[in-house]
């Protein structure tokens, strides 16, 4: 006699889902974060990857900023081992040297009469929000896609923490976690019991946005009180805490206004960079920019507590958001059985601006 588990879909159910969203990667033809400013040191050369692909960014001692293929085409060793002169970068092995555009310039041991190979891709690549951008997909589009928006990060009303770290599964486990705020249960630990009311979705072609309040049952940890700023009266047109939620390809933005406030207490902009070809790691970059209270460093002494909050949230989401990696791994396909609007939605829009994972 065979016994059927209940919980376990079978084929003709996962095929009926369409595209296996952990099996789509993360579209090229978008300004991605690969790098913090701070780490592309003057004259120096740093290896990072997109979905596999390695790419070396190169910062002259005159302050030039440019993209390559992250190899020689001699032997193919990575150009990030070798050495930046002038404008240039020179491979470590037979100091092949190549120039911004990925022209290969020069052989040294090499008449000049021999033909020398045309080098290696460039990308496009810009700098903003303390983070270096670069374009991997085709480049003819780069001029025609939106860069990121983040007027928050340049007014000095706002103080900003830098997310910079990465995490052990999919992309799209980030987006659903931070779409879905009925996952609260998680942080109880840190922010105590709070009820989440799920007030409205809206969607496009490109992006999905959600709008939540909340309740409290206990106390409101330091952390977060600091990082909420100082409480205006409830008015008639604001008269609760709002939180919005958008995930606008293939960027996140969170927008946290209290009762009464005209501005956000909290805007956060995040994305999620697939790092390995399979793309089960990601990168994930972001800017949690935090409004300054009337009372001047007020929000500087708070800073470590703010620290220590969001690294306990963040530590709690990374812990789960791997567990649903790991479950994913060990069935070979998706079995989530998803009810929550919200988080359909974003799958969908992943999928739709996705690309199949070869």
């Amino acid at each position: 006699m065979s016994v059927t588990n209940l919980n376990t879909p079978d084929s003709n159910e996962i095929e009926e889902k369409g595209p296996d969203l952990r099996k789509t990667g993360a579209h090229p033809d978008f300004w991605y974060p690969l790098l913090s400013s701070h780490k592309a040191k003057p004259g120096k050369a740093v290896g990072v990857t997109f979905a596999g692909d390695p790419i070396v960014i190169v910062r002259t001692e005159s302050g030039k900023l440019y993209a390559l293929e992250d190899r020689c085409a001699h032997r193919q060793v990575p150009l990030h081992q070798g050495v930046v002169e002038g404008d240039d970068i020179k491979c470590c092995y037979h100091g092949w040297v190549y120039d911004c555009s990925g022209k290969c310039i020069n052989i040294p041991y090499v008449g000049k009469s021999e033909t020398i190979p045309r080098g290696v891709r460039s990308y496009p690549c810009r700098e903003d929000y303390g983070f270096i951008f670069v374009f991997p997909g085709d480049a003819d589009k780069a001029d025609s896609v939106p860069f990121p928006d983040i007027p928050a990060w340049h007014d000095k009303k706002y103080k900003t923490r830098v997310l910079d770290d990465q995490v052990g599964c999919h992309y799209s486990f980030l987006h659903e976690n931070l779409m879905d705020m009925n996952h609260q249960f998680l942080h109880r630990r840190i922010m105590s019991k709070i009820n989440t009311t799920f007030l409205g979705l809206r969607e496009d072609d490109e992006s999905v946005e959600v709008d939540y309040t909340f309740s409290r049952v206990g106390k409101q940890p330091m952390g977060e009180k600091v990082m909420l700023g100082l409480r205006s009266e409830p008015t008639e047109d604001k008269p609760k805490d709002i939180m919005t939620v958008r995930t606008q390809y293939p960027y996140q933005i969170l927008r946290f206004w209290t009762a009464g406030s005209e501005h956000p207490a909290l805007d956060l902009w995040i994305t999620y960079v697939p790092v390995d070809k399979e793309q089960r790691i990601n990168h994930t970059f972001g800017l949690i920019n935090i409004r300054k209270p009337g009372i001047p460093g007020l929000l500087d002494i708070a800073w470590p507590f703010i620290i220590w909050f969001t690294n306990g949230i963040f530590a709690e989401d990374r812990w789960v958001v791997e567990m649903e990696q790991d479950a994913f791994d060990a069935q070979g396909e998706d079995w989530n059985q998803e009810i929550f609007p919200v988080v359909q939605s974003v799958r969908d829009l992943l999928i739709r601006k996705g690309v199949p994972i070869s």
